[in-house]
Order: C-alpha cells, then sequence, then structure tokens
C-alpha cells in the first residue's frame, strides 16, 4: 500500500488520513491504528500512535502483551469525523502509527529503560504519544519520559486498581507499583492527582491512608454512577487546571461486561459510555500524552474490550489533535 493510499484532507498540503474505506474494504490492508499511515509514510507526525507489547509486570491474567494489536485491529472501523467532539482529528493534525516498542519481556528493569528511551525518541520529534499497552508497567517509563519535556505532569488515572502499592514479590517494577514510583521519582505534580473509576477490596485500609498521602484523590466507579458523568468530568477539570496533563486508562475501569478482555476484571465497573462521556468533558484540558492498557484479547469476547479501547484511543486523539490545531491558529494569530 503507497502512500497514495492515504489521503490527504484538510486541504492542500494537509496530513494524510485514513485509507478510504470506499476504495479499500475496512477488513483489507494493514492494521495500522484507524488505518492511518505509518510514522515512516509522513513527513512528521503530531501524533504517534505507539504499542508497546509488554505484560511481564502482570500479577494475574497474562496477555495484555497481543492488546496494541487487538486495539489496531478494531479500530479499523473508527471513522474520520467524531461527532461527539464535532472535529475531525486526523484533518487537525498528522496521526500516525509509530508501531512498537520491542522490551525484553524476560527483565522488566531493561524493559522500563528500553521503553523510556523509545519514548524519549519519539516525544524528542516534537510529537504528542497515544500509547497502547501491553499492561500498567509501561506507565512509569511513559511518565518519566514526559516529565522530561514537560516537568511533573497531571495525571487522571482511570482504573480498578491504585496501582500505588510498594512491591510484589520484592518487586518495584509491576503493574501495580507505577504510580508510586512515579511520585517517589518527583515526576507527577502531586496537587493534580485522581484515580478514577475505582472499586473493589484491597489488602487493607492503609492503601488508602498511603494513597493519600502520595497526594491522589479519588472518584470511585459508585461516585461516577451516583453524580454521573458530567459532574465528574467537572470536578476532574477544576483539579488539573491547565497543567500539563497525561491521562492513563487501564481498560479494566469498564465493568467486565463492557470490558471482559482484561487480565484483573473486578465487578461494579462504569460502562464505556461513561468512559468515553468523561473524556469527551476533559477536551479543554491540555492533554500532553496518553496510554490506554491491560487488553488482553484471550479473554475477549467478541472483541468487546478492544472495541472499547479503539474508541477510547479515538477520543484522547481527538483531543490531542484539536489541540494541537488551537496552538497552530493561535501562532499564526501572532
Amino acid at each position: 500500500m503507497s502512500s497514495t493510499d492515504y489521503p490527504v484532507i484538510g486541504g492542500e498540503g494537509g496530513p494524510r488520513g485514513p485509507v478510504d474505506s470506499s476504495r479499500v474494504p475496512r477488513y483489507a490492508g494493514p492494521a495500522t491504528f484507524a488505518r492511518l499511515p505509518r510514522i515512516d509514510q509522513v513527513e512528521a507526525a503530531d501524533v504517534a500512535v505507539v504499542g508497546v507489547p509488554f505484560d511481564t509486570g502482570v500479577s494475574y491474567r497474562p496477555g495484555a502483551r497481543f492488546g496494541g494489536n487487538a486495539i489496531r485491529e478494531a479500530s479499523r472501523l473508527l471513522r474520520p469525523y467524531n461527532p461527539a467532539q464535532d472535529a475531525s482529528p486526523f484533518a487537525l493534525a498528522q496521526v500516525a502509527d509509530a508501531g512498537d516498542i520491542a522490551a525484553n519481556p524476560f527483565n522488566i528493569n531493561e524493559a522500563v529503560e528500553t521503553i523510556e528511551a523509545a519514548a524519549d525518541e519519539i516525544l524528542g520529534t516534537g510529537a504528542r504519544m497515544m500509547t497502547l499497552g501491553g499492561d500498567h508497567t509501561i506507565a512509569l517509563p511513559l511518565l518519566r519520559s514526559v516529565a522530561k519535556k514537560h516537568g511533573p505532569v497531571a495525571l487522571l488515572h482511570f482504573d480498578a486498581h491504585l496501582d500505588t502499592w510498594d512491591t510484589y514479590f520484592g518487586a518495584e517494577y509491576t503493574h501495580g507499583t507505577p504510580f508510586r514510583r512515579a511520585v517517589e521519582e518527583g515526576i507527577l505534580d502531586t496537587s493534580a492527582l485522581s484515580h478514577v473509576g475505582t472499586r473493589g477490596p484491597l489488602y487493607g485500609k492503609q492503601d488508602l491512608t498511603d494513597d493519600e498521602k502520595m497526594g491522589f484523590g479519588i472518584v470511585t466507579s459508585a461516585d461516577i454512577y451516583r453524580r454521573g458523568a458530567d459532574e465528574v468530568a467537572d470536578q476532574l477539570r477544576q483539579r488539573i487546571g491547565d497543567r500539563p496533563l497525561y491521562i492513563s486508562i487501564d481498560i479494566d475501569c469498564l465493568d467486565p461486561a463492557h470490558a471482559p478482555g482484561t487480565g484483573t476484571p473486578e465487578a461494579g465497573g462504569m460502562t464505556s459510555r461513561e468512559l468515553l462521556e468523561i473524556l469527551r468533558g476533559l477536551a479543554s484540558c491540555n492533554l500532553v500524552s496518553a496510554d490506554v492498557v491491560e487488553v488482553a484479547p484471550a479473554y475477549d469476547h467478541a472483541e468487546i474490550t478492544a472495541v472499547a479501547a479503539s474508541h477510547t484511543a479515538y477520543e484522547l486523539t481527538t483531543i490531542m489533535s484539536r489541540q494541537i490545531a488551537k496552538a497552530r491558529e493561535e501562532g499564526e494569530g501572532k
């Protein structure tokens, strides 16, 4: 498939968009995210969609190493206009698939270093990252890289779990520890941290006490049910303000009815509709990069989880594309 199969959209000299589904059936051709061009097929990317097929840090069911490609396959059905945000993200900015970061599956410490170095390279081009995991271990090296560019960042962490535990079996780097490490390393703005969608049993009340000391606010899935997506999004916007924001989404923030394909499912979660509406309510925030992780296709009936993850990544990509376009307009107006 040549670059001519990725039409120029948004006017002459604009970005190259997805393959035209009226010319090439959606089930044909390479499974890049949203059928967009690869990063080597464009001059430069404003948003790089990158996979990290790594799940050595999981504590229960493995399989998230296959999540990125499952999300890409499910994204074949995404279309170029997002009516919920009234935006055509692939016309506003050049979004491209940057392939996968290959990390050592037998050495977590080495893998974390590899992911950080690769993220440094991508961010060094000026692109923002939309990362497809992989397990939640990968959030730490991604945050390290983003913080090098922006300083300590605000964090919205969508998850059933806190992921601020200390160690598992003596290991400091696992999918349950990334945000404790990030706080310890000073790469998060501790005045603007929130978990969203948490629920389920904990090891003890001390988990919540420790988490609060780190600076995290908590919006549980029950809070979302009682208060609604709009009120929750408003609360989160006020907490984040105009700080550089990183959003990390463990797909198990959704109820297993909406995301069965994940390693540590918990009953009583959000619906996919609630997640998408909250994200749309954050469109005015300064989103500098994001990830969607813990999609494990081996447990995913009829690709329910991968579809939800692909739409989640689409909303996040739309937010970044809109902000990039707005910044360019403001820059040209000066």
